[in-house]
């Protein structure tokens, strides 16, 4: 499998190469899987990505990140295409994306405890049971999976920050 990153500078020196494309595909994987949900590039002007976030916590803690993600998507793309990043909050767009990423992911059913066990055993019907715990698992999933607190998810992207930093 070819890593997306490898193809970055060669799809920016194709003919017709869509440097905004580039741009916010290099985003994508210099984000890492804790920021992605979280900040969604939108424009690129002239040498400035606009990325939409949530709120104005989100917006703060990335900007004290800049000078990193600007120096790991230059670094991505072979090239200094984004010289700076502004931070917009747009709370219906980071929504929109992240419900398209959600949707393309099912969530793994979370097991069922055993007090919900238990109640369901007096469900008669075994098909009937069989869907209500089904649908009690999914449903601990889908809660569990929103429940982490946004502090945990800036401390992730910054620990795979500095990870990433270690090793080039």
């Amino acid at each position: 499998m070819v890593d997306l990153a490898k193809l970055l500078p060669k799809l920016l020196r194709a003919n017709g190469g869509n440097p905004e494309l580039a741009v916010k595909l290099a985003w994508s994987r210099a984000a890492g899987a804790g920021l992605r949900p979280h900040a969604i590039p939108f424009r690129l002007e002239a040498r400035t990505l606009i990325v939409s976030v949530a709120d104005a916590i989100w917006q703060k803690q990335l900007q004290h990140m800049s000078s990193e993600l600007i120096f790991r998507i230059n670094t991505l793309l072979g090239q200094a295409l984004v010289d700076s990043l502004i931070f917009r909050i747009d709370p219906a767009k980071v929504t929109q994306a992240r419900g398209r990423v959600e949707a393309s992911k099912p969530i793994e059913p979370a097991p069922a405890p055993s007090e919900l066990l238990f109640a369901a055993g007096t469900i008669a019907d075994e098909a009937l049971r069989a869907r209500f715990i089904r649908a009690a698992e999914n449903c601990i999933a889908r809660r569990e999976s929103q429940a982490k607190p946004r502090s945990a998810l800036i401390q992730e992207s910054r620990l795979q920050i500095q990870v990433s930093n270690e090793h080039h």
